[in-house]
């Protein structure tokens, strides 16, 4: 953009929403602290525990942990946050990373729930005059569809073989 002259150099940096950066490296950190000090294989002992050896019940376990945590915190701190828990998870279970990968993925990105995951849910409920009881009842149904659809797809696509 700044080569082409689509934009100058005090707009690109203006454009940059340091709060999201700031947001996405503290989660970094604290997801490389759960890692570090152990957090992440306890959550993910408990998932495999609770799941026993079915990688299925660890998958959709790990979704909704995923989509808890991004109608509280944000989308990208939540993803972080169970990119541990769930490599720790799969690695107890024996099988392939990738199907919980896109389960976090999905998860972390469907915030239909809560204004608060997402800020372009929270930019509209003002203007809109929505209720947070809005987001939960339309949201929560999403919520659940969208849970089934990729715990179910996952594992297709991707595949649970160790």
């Amino acid at each position: 953009m700044l080569i082409t002259r689509c934009c100058s150099g005090w707009q690109a940096r203006k454009s940059v929403d340091w709060i999201v950066l700031v947001t996405i490296a503290a989660s970094l950190g604290l997801g490389k602290a759960m890692e570090t000090s152990g957090a992440a294989d306890a959550i993910g002992t408990l998932i495999t525990t609770v799941a026993g050896s079915n990688p299925f019940i660890a998958i959709v376990l790990i979704y909704i942990m995923t989509t808890l945590l991004t109608e509280l915190v944000t989308n990208n701190a939540a993803a972080v946050l169970m990119f541990f828990v769930a490599q720790s998870a799969a690695i107890e279970l024996g099988v392939q990373f990738e199907p919980f990968v896109f389960a976090i993925m999905m998860a972390a990105s469907a915030s239909f729930s809560s204004p608060l995951g997402y800020q372009t849910n929270l930019m509209v409920m003002g203007p809109g005059g929505y209720k947070f009881t809005d987001y939960v009842r339309v949201g929560l149904p999403l919520n659940v569809i969208s849970c089934t659809l990729t715990c179910l797809i996952a594992p297709v696509a991707f595949g649970f073989e160790g």
